[in-house]
């Protein structure tokens, strides 16, 4: 772990990122050694950064420190960015002026799931726990996760891989840890995160994915009912890349052809 660029496992009680969640953060999938994707996770990273006033790091400084970090370690692995407002000692939620951003870099083993997950797709739950709106956060993959938190308890089911977030009105969002696609009808559909949810740099890419082969692709509001009789779903992100799904409220897909043909995409794409 790097703190500010030095080796270190603990930050001051006085970081606001500890005390109130304030900061934000990417997770990054290393391959060979290789990051993947970095050009669009620093972006993001960047945006998030600006939309919730944090200074953010200079992507230079950033990747020479990963680097660093990953040079240590096995080639493979999963590295994360935490960039939080910085340390303030005076009480209170108003951040000071001018504050000087931490960062935390951190490096993990890789992600290990069967490889099912990606041949014959996964079983989703649906969560009893709703996605509250707050158009301002929404998009930013931010510290204030404890929805997420509390939704990955109800999926305690090892068979479970994931679990779906519908928001307050029943719009179907994200998983816990994914952006959603679902098909029908050779068009993509995915949720519009303009109230709440994260929007990740995989589900850019997928939109991306479809631009580039003409297949049309909606940014819409849909809620359960119009999922489940959708002709695929999918989840993804940058850790996983895509999972078909297989099962949801009780209802089978046992043919993805759109989710492969993603899933190949992606699996080749590393920019």
């Amino acid at each position: 772990m790097l703190i500010n660029g030095v080796p270190r496992d603990h930050i001051s009680i006085h970081d606001r990122g500890l005390i109130y969640g304030d900061g934000v953060f990417r997770t990054l999938r290393v391959l060979g050694g290789y990051i993947q994707c970095w050009s669009r996770h620093y972006h993001k990273l960047q945006q998030d950064c600006i939309a919730l006033q944090i200074t953010c790091p200079e992507a230079a400084l950033l990747s020479e420190e990963l680097q660093r970090l990953i040079e240590q370690r096995p080639s493979d692995g999963v590295a994360k960015i935490i960039i939080t407002r910085g340390e303030q000692s005076a009480r209170g939620y108003a951040p000071a002026e001018n504050m000087i951003s931490t960062r935390i870099l951190t490096f993990a083993p890789p992600f290990d799931c069967p490889d099912r997950n990606y041949s014959h797709g996964i079983k989703l739950r649906v969560c009893e726990l709703r996605l509250a709106h707050q158009p301002k956060l929404a998009g930013i993959k931010h510290l204030n996760r404890l929805e997420n938190v509390l939704a990955a308890a109800e999926c305690c089911d090892p068979d479970i891989a994931e679990g779906l977030l519908l928001d307050n009105f029943d719009n179907v969002i994200e998983g816990i840890r994914s952006n959603l696609f679902m098909v029908r009808d050779g068009e993509l559909f995915t949720p519009n995160l303009s109230n709440c949810g994260v929007a990740g740099i995989q589900r850019e890419r997928v939109i991306e994915w479809a631009a580039r082969h003409g297949v049309p692709c909606w940014v819409s509001q849909f809620g359960l009912a119009e999922l489940l009789v959708a002709d695929e779903i999918f989840m993804v992100n940058s850790v996983i890349g895509l999972w078909p799904v297989r099962e949801l409220s009780g209802i089978d897909w046992n043919h993805h052809p759109i989710a492969m043909q993603v899933q190949e995409w992606l699996s080749h794409a590393h920019d």
